[in-house]
């Protein structure tokens, strides 16, 4: 499955102590529905269920936002 989210960031985010979890770890969010960006907010449960050969947009990039399957990931540059 792929998803389709708009980054509006323009440089990287320093992580520190600060952002560890209570295992000492940090977990950098993969799914793009995190609400915390770069960290992961466990937004990921909501795509469980998506099927490896779609594509999806989540509505505002929000994980409590309705999904919607899309033909195809659009990038600006084309």
């Amino acid at each position: 499955m792929a998803r389709e989210v708009t980054h509006e960031e323009r440089g990287p985010a320093v992580l520190d102590d600060d952002d560890k979890g209570d295992d000492g770890l940090i977990y950098v969010c993969q799914c793009g529905l995190s609400d915390s960006k770069p960290l992961c907010d466990g937004s990921h449960n909501a795509t469980t269920d998506e099927q490896d050969s779609a594509v999806y947009k989540y509505k505002n990039d929000d994980a409590d936002g309705e999904r919607r399957e899309i033909d195809e990931i659009v990038y600006e540059d084309e």
